[in-house]
């Protein structure tokens, strides 16, 4: 309850006509102040007229006033200098440590209000506003979702920092595992990350002029040259790998942490792997070359592979298939470059200060179409248009960050529900 108070004084919800002191004074609230994190009271610096003085200090407040007894207030030099303690039940009077009676007004706020937070914090559905966010200009969920792309970058900037730490300030390994982690496509993104923080990138670069030894390292170390003691070619990379885990002290990840359940054959980790192999044999892929690419077309080069001859009839060591071609193509291409390369280019902006990268990301994302799955279309479906693979990131942002966690208080989209 408190915490809508919070969200009502910040955004001036109430009913500013019908405000008054516990000695019926007019209060009139210029500016709210800004709102405190931290130990202290909850906003700092607003600044109310009362009756027909006007006063700048903090304001702190309760659902009952007699939470400020409550809550050890009354003895808390802390809160001293608060002109104002905002209270929606009047219920005693306060005084500050200084014993001096601290002001205080009963704050109304109009039940559409009320009535407009309470059903979208009890609404029980993906996105509780779905059905009201065609009510939101273009030009406010426009800037909204730029603001959630920001938010998103920053947090994989965030993910980028962490392996770059873990990696002591090595961008090509950093790279090399995030990029990793982008060929498990979401069902096997964790284990994938794990098998290249076991296998260091220089190994991989020391055999990559050979897709046997290049194949064996992966698969190896993935646990998988295990799956088919009859196939001949499983039993070549497993005689490969047993040799140059020796040479190299490697100790591979548990196989059966690898999916396949729900996942469509040409999602399968084999083939991942396997085009994530190519990628390292027949592409000088180190992050600086990510850095130099001028365009899309450019990047979309770096994965532009075949597997090795044998994955044109397999999709994993178990069994023959019909021969296909087992290429990225151009949609898994683009949301590896969404999820690995672009947010790399942000996070080394960020780094190095060189903003020029940071918009070279933003710019490949507005030239990217936007990704396809439920989340977009979803939005989709509730007005929202969405023109790019920064717009279906800004929505991924919101979905999971907001809307999951039911922070409708937080969100722009929410704020225009609860005020209209």
């Amino acid at each position: 309850m408190e915490k809508t108070l919070h969200y009502i004084w910040k955004h001036k919800l109430f009913a500013e006509d019908d405000f008054l002191t516990a000695e019926g004074k007019d209060v009139y609230v210029i500016d709210p102040g800004l709102a405190n994190t931290d130990a202290g009271p909850d906003f700092f610096n607003a600044k109310v007229k009362i009756g027909e003085t006007v006063w700048v200090g903090n304001v702190e407040l309760h659902v009952k006033a007699s939470d400020w007894v409550a809550h050890g207030h009354q003895s808390d030099k802390m809160y001293n200098n608060v002109v104002l303690h905002v209270v929606r039940y009047d219920d005693a009077a306060v005084c500050n440590a200084n014993d001096e009676t601290v002001v205080q007004a009963v704050m109304n706020v109009p039940p559409k209000v009320e009535d407009n937070i309470e059903w979208l914090l009890s609404r029980d559905t993906p996105v509780a506003c779905a059905a009201h966010i065609f009510k939101v200009s273009a030009v406010e969920t426009s800037a909204w979702l730029t603001a959630l792309l920001i938010e998103r970058l920053e947090r994989k900037t965030g993910d980028v920092n962490l392996r770059l730490e873990q990696n002591a300030k090595d961008w090509n390994e950093t790279f090399y595992i995030t990029l990793m982690r982008s060929f498990g496509f979401g069902t096997n993104s964790d284990i994938c990350e794990r098998l290249a923080k076991s296998l260091p990138l220089k190994y991989i670069l020391k055999h990559r002029n050979s897709s046997l030894q290049t194949e064996a390292l992966l698969f190896g170390q993935a646990g998988l040259t295990e799956e088919n003691p009859d196939d001949d070619y499983c039993v070549a990379l497993k005689r490969e790998y047993d040799f140059l885990s020796k040479k190299y002290g490697l100790r591979s990840v548990e196989g059966f942490l690898f999916r396949n359940l729900r996942t469509r054959p040409s999602n399968f980790p084999h083939v991942r792997l396997a085009q994530a192999a190519a990628v390292w044999v027949n592409k000088d892929l180190l992050f600086s070359k990510a850095i130099e690419a001028d365009n899309l077309d450019d990047l979309r080069l770096f994965f532009d592979v075949e597997p090795s001859e044998y994955w044109l009839t397999h999709y994993n060591f178990r069994a023959v298939s019909v021969e296909k071609k087992k290429s990225l193509g151009k949609s898994a291409t683009d949301i590896i470059l969404i999820n690995t390369v672009i947010p790399m280019l942000f996070a080394y902006g960020k780094c190095r200060n060189m903003p020029e990268l940071c918009g070279k990301a933003l710019r490949f994302l507005e030239e990217l179409p936007a990704e396809k799955n439920a989340i977009v279309s979803l939005f989709g479906r509730s007005g929202v248009k969405v023109r790019n693979a920064g717009d279906s990131q800004a929505l991924i942002q919101l979905r999971k960050e907001y809307c999951d966690r039911k922070r409708c208080l937080d969100c722009r989209i929410g704020y225009k529900v609860i005020s209209n």
